[in-house]
């Protein structure tokens, strides 16, 4: 039985992925901060971490992290930064060293790394952006170096808004849309890069290079394209192939809904409610595709807003 060690495993993408892990024969054991109960290690994110607590694991998958929601005050900052940095270095460095280590290792990151790019379109091949968000993903990414340098195959996935039934941006947005508050952000010209709870789950296990994947996606999910199969490492964009402005996906939203979205949010008014966050996320511009997962022969089984939203709500 392949055994899984995950952090991070009560947010949203974690506690879809553990029992996805589970259903397809994983031992999965869960590194958590309070009182370990059965199948959970307590750690302490911040502090150097014995080599043995991480030995004998098939695939270690990193996701903990401070939420970034809310008004950015210097100590928020401060958490946002080293709750990835730190953690991901000492995670990091005791895999190095351990007797047994993963096959795998997955790191969480996201495409705020490339920053406010405008129309540009982005790729892992792009080089990183400017700001907050942009310097602590480069610095994140740059923790995983020491179970790189061990000749373990590492990955950055840089992950984009993750839509679900069960929270993240979706539920945030639902209520004032459901009313026919909704509209636009801003200009509504920013581009927004997502992708369905379900297509990161099965693009997570065809990065571990297993075949299978969750009982609802296994169904009717698109064949791969043709072409060479590259193993992955390395950054990797988990979104979906068909970014949208976010003009176009609260419309999409709106309809899906059958509500109107005619009351746009000013760009002040998002500043003045969420100060530098809005910035750096809601009004925020980057265009970015999936380039290693299709060059890898991965098939995403909800590639367009319309049919994701219409999925999900």
């Amino acid at each position: 039985m392949p055994r899984a060690l995950i952090t991070g495993a009560s947010g949203l993408i974690g506690s879809a992925l553990v029992p996805s892990l589970e259903s397809h024969g994983y031992q999965v054991i869960r590194l958590v901060r309070r009182e370990s109960k059965a199948s959970e290690i307590r750690w302490e994110p911040t502090r150097p971490i014995p080599p043995d607590l991480v030995s004998g694991y098939d695939a270690v998958i990193h996701l903990s992290g401070e939420t970034i929601t809310g008004r950015w005050s210097a100590a928020k900052k401060a958490r946002i930064r080293d709750s990835r940095v730190v953690s991901t270095k000492n995670l990091s460095e005791a895999l190095a060293k351990t007797d047994s280590p993963p096959k795998e290792f997955l790191c969480a990151s996201a495409t705020g790394f490339y920053g406010s790019r405008g129309d540009e379109v982005l790729t892992e091949e792009s080089p990183a952006g400017a700001g907050f968000l942009a310097e602590v993903c480069q610095e994140w990414e740059s923790a995983t170096a020491p179970a790189t340098k061990a000749g373990i195959r590492t990955l950055n996935l840089r992950t984009g808004l993750v839509l679900s039934r069960n929270g993240g941006p979706l539920k945030e947005m639902l209520l004032p849309f459901r009313l026919g508050l909704g509209g636009r952000i801003g200009s509504g010209r920013q581009w927004w890069s997502w992708i369905h709870i379900e297509d990161w789950l099965a693009a997570a296990h065809h990065i571990l290079q297993n075949p299978l994947v969750n009982h609802e996606t296994i169904v009717d999910r698109r064949a791969s394209p043709p072409g060479p199969r590259l193993t992955l490492h390395g950054p990797i964009n988990m979104v979906s192939p068909n970014p949208v402005t976010n003009a176009e996906f609260t419309k999409t939203l709106a309809k899906a809904l059958n509500r109107p979205a005619i009351l746009p949010i000013p760009a002040f008014a998002a500043r003045i409610a969420l100060g530098e966050l809005a910035d750096e996320a809601l009004l925020a511009s980057a265009r970015v595709e999936p380039k290693a997962l299709l060059d890898s022969g991965f098939g995403f089984k909800f590639p367009d807003s319309g049919s994701t939203l219409t999925n999900l709500l």
